[in-house]
């Protein structure tokens, strides 16, 4: 009765049996090089993300900005509409650019030119780091002038 068991237990080890075929020796590898490489395809995902950020922040100062000059450079426009202006468009844009309100939007006016510069930091998508932002604009205003 052993031996028909040993024959049985043949059988089935054989017909269970794997073959090995070429790469079958690095079974277990994939799960291995994506542990490896997440973290680097995570960091290059943040790291893209926190870059169009930053420009979306710049993009918003700058208008900020152009939009406090628009104020500003208009004939006997009151003293701090640019000012004025510019922290307006900043509340209504978001939180895209934070700490925009200290010391707030500035603008200096002479009698040709304005000039106005918003500044504050890029909202952050990775916590501890923080991007300046500053952004000009310059107009002249309007006046009149003997022909």
């Amino acid at each position: 009765m052993s031996r028909r068991l040993t024959a049985g237990w043949c059988r089935v080890v054989a017909a269970t049996r794997h073959r090995l075929l070429p790469g079958d020796a690095e079974r277990g590898g994939n799960p291995v090089e994506l542990a490896v490489a997440l973290p680097a395809i995570l960091v290059m995902l943040f790291a893209s993300i926190q870059v169009a950020v930053v420009f979306v922040a710049r993009s918003t100062a700058l208008n900020a900005a152009q939009s406090g000059v628009n104020a500003a450079r208009l004939y006997d426009a009151p003293t701090g509409a640019g000012e004025e202006r510019a922290a307006e468009f900043l509340q209504a844009a978001g939180d895209w650019l934070v700490d925009w309100d200290d010391p707030g939007p500035s603008c200096a006016a002479t009698d040709t030119d304005v000039n106005c510069t918003v500044t504050g930091k890029a909202l952050s998508v990775v916590p501890g780091v923080s991007f300046a932002v500053r952004q000009t604009a310059h107009g002249t205003v309007e006046r009149w002038t003997e022909p």
